[in-house]
């Protein structure tokens, strides 16, 4: 073989080493490697995932797994892995999804309402972000969290949550989270608000346990504000609140079980002994007897002004109820939700 002939197999044979290396290094560097079904893919990444498990979420996203691994280790990325919820696209290359796990945290949108108790709470939460139940009651019933805001205890600590939606990230701490509730907190108790509030004679607290009770008596937004009225004419009398729900409420506390459903209050129930009882113990209970929603509050805070102090439920109209000014039109209408309770076998 002559030396043109050797020189130009050598040269074809360079040529075709710099093909491969750079068909490698495309496919480990630029070459598209995501496929998913949906427009996003979204993963979780827990506090202090290995490598190991990162890869078992994404190898079904990845058109060649391999490449992504080897680019991932001589990046480090499995020495700097960082939690969070990420959303994957179609057509990312290595590098583009290793700068996207580094960080691309997505925040998400943490909804909660309707909880009767801080450890429905702590569940409720527990099952939209990283953090564990008992991890996130732990904080919200730590004492330091109850020294941030002044009258906040035990009894009370569920009316510093507003239920609505908010922006936080899926591995959001306890801790965190209980500084944004009070950031939140603090931001919904504005001047007008609080003004409002102050000239019912009630604080803050009050009044979401107050909304708490509203709430729990009609679905219907739009009588809450006469609800409300009825149970500010007898705070101002110094008259019992006598509200049902707070009955409910005593009853499952006493109890321990709060898993029951309750539809109709029974005389001996009315005899329980639990500051949550309003028929036993003037004034609010200790603290709210659930979540109300910002419809309740707002009902509270600008109650419909009216000489009602009796409501019962109207049989004729289910979810609305019957309003009266003494206690003789009131039993009358009484008498007739008991008969419509009979006549439709309620007994619990």
């Amino acid at each position: 073989m002559n030396k043109k002939r050797i020189l130009s197999l050598a040269g074809v044979v360079v040529t075709l080493a710099f093909i491969y290396l750079g068909m490698a290094v495309y496919g480990l560097l630029w070459a598209p490697n995501t496929k998913v079904q949906e427009p996003i893919a979204t993963i979780f990444i827990a506090t202090d995932a290995s490598f190991e498990e990162v890869m078992e979420q994404l190898f079904p996203l990845l058109d060649d797994p391999l490449s992504f691994d080897r680019l991932s280790r001589i990046k480090r990325y499995g020495q700097n892995i960082r939690p969070g919820r990420y959303q994957i696209t179609e057509g990312l290359n290595n590098i583009e999804l290793i700068n996207l796990l580094r960080s691309g945290n997505r925040p998400m949108m943490l909804t909660f309402n309707n909880q009767e108790r801080i450890e429905d709470l702590a569940g409720a939460l527990a099952k939209q972000i990283e953090q564990d139940s008992l991890s996130l009651y732990k904080a919200f019933t730590d004492p330091e969290f109850f020294q941030q805001m002044d009258g906040v205890d035990r009894d009370n600590v569920l009316a510093l949550f507003i239920a609505n939606s908010y922006e936080v990230y899926w591995n959001t701490s306890p801790e965190a989270l209980c500084q944004r509730m009070i950031k939140e907190y603090r931001a919904f108790w504005n001047e007008t608000r609080m003004a409002k509030a102050t000239a019912l004679g009630l604080s803050a607290l009050e009044v979401i346990s107050l909304a708490a009770i509203v709430q729990k008596e009609s679905v219907k937004v739009s009588e809450r504000p006469r609800i409300a009225g009825v149970y500010m004419n007898r705070l101002a009398k110094g008259i019992m609140l006598q509200a049902d729900p707070t009955v409910i409420y005593a009853k499952k506390y006493v109890e321990n079980d709060f898993s029951q459903v309750i539809r109709r209050v029974l005389y001996k129930d009315l005899t329980l002994d639990s500051p949550y009882n309003t028929y036993k113990y003037k004034g609010l209970p200790p603290g709210p007897i659930a979540m109300p929603d910002i419809s309740s509050i707002e009902a509270v805070l600008s109650p419909e002004k009216h000489q009602f102090y009796y409501f019962v439920a109207d049989p004729e109209r289910p979810g609305y109820h019957q309003f009266s000014t003494n206690l003789k039109q009131h039993n009358q209408k009484r008498q007739a939700y008991v008969l419509w309770l009979a006549k439709n076998k309620i007994k619990r």
